[in-house]
């Protein structure tokens, strides 16, 4: 019978620090665990006290890569609480920002985390020398999705033009119309992005869980809405500690979650699971060629 432990100190190419440990006696799994093993960052005892024009900007430096998340969550939060209604312009320019930092973040994760897996490397260098087209690829849209970050939220990390109700200032209409032909420009390099990923060769691996998102009826849901799961559950945003029901375990610095199963999966797949028709379609277009139908239970193609 098979005896096997495992033991990796820390995983490469997270976005983070984790550890697995896997113990495998005589056939039978006892253990197997992904340990979160950041030092806790206590964000909530650093808000206490502190001005609420200042909130966002200390919450968005809990992750360099998604800021724009965290400092839009902190915004949002502090408008509910001070009953201030955004304006529709706020509102798109948030979202757009949004967007910039999405794109940024799922090239980072498809092009520097994960291909180099398939491709049969350590990590994206060496492709610079075998496969030179995909490493510029994913720099141009990279450093695309940094300017238009920049544009909207006056840097790429850490944004400090959004405030509570606004903007401290806006990009003009100039910088709003060449973004724009940019992005288009762009579609090429998405393309063949998506052309890449169909022909790679994903592990068949299944895990059934509950998905949980956002919903809006009138757009694919990044920002308010209701949240939803894949389980049929769904609630106001109020009452969003119904499914995060937070709890500490003694391996994981990181809280577990859980709600109507031991675990549920948020983000990219999460999001399609849930909201799959309000798609783009350019998008559905694109999921067609990945194989990509609701529901998804495959956690590789979270990717």
């Amino acid at each position: 019978m098979t005896t096997l432990k495992i033991d990796v100190h820390h995983v490469t190419r997270v976005e983070g620090h984790g550890n697995i440990v896997v113990d495998v006696q005589s056939g039978e799994l006892k253990e197997c665990r992904f340990e979160v093993v950041e030092a806790p960052r206590f964000f909530e005892g650093m808000l206490r006290g502190r001005l609420y024009t200042e909130a966002s900007h200390i919450t968005s430096r809990i992750c360099g890569i998604c800021a724009v998340g965290h400092a839009t969550t902190s915004l949002c939060a502090t408008e509910k609480a001070l009953g201030i209604e955004p304006s529709e312009q706020t509102v798109f320019l948030r979202k757009l920002n949004l967007h910039g930092e999405i794109i940024d973040s799922h090239v980072l994760h498809t092009y520097m985390l994960v291909a180099p897996d398939f491709f049969g490397v350590g990590s994206v260098i060496p492709l610079v020398e075998t496969h030179r087209d995909v490493v510029l690829r994913a720099l141009r849209i990279k450093k695309l999705s940094g300017d238009l970050c920049a544009m909207v939220g006056g840097r790429h990390t850490h944004p400090i033009a959004m405030t509570v109700g606004g903007f401290t200032h806006l990009p003009t209409e100039a910088e709003l119309r060449q973004m724009r032909a940019r992005l288009v420009d762009a579609r090429a390099d998405m393309d063949e992005t998506v052309a890449l990923f169909a022909t790679l060769p994903w592990p068949e691996f299944e895990r059934e869980t509950e998905y949980v998102s956002l919903h809006k009826d009138d757009e694919y849901a990044f920002i308010g809405g209701t949240i939803v799961t894949s389980d049929g559950f769904s609630y106001p945003i109020e009452d969003y500690k119904k499914v995060t029901n937070e709890e500490c375990v003694p391996f994981s610095t990181a809280k577990w979650t859980h709600h109507n199963r031991e675990s549920y999966m948020v983000g990219a797949l999460a999001r399609l699971n849930n909201n799959f028709d309000q798609l783009h379609p350019r998008a559905k277009e694109a999921a067609a060629k990945l194989g990509l139908k609701p529901i998804v239970t495959n956690p590789f193609l979270n990717t």
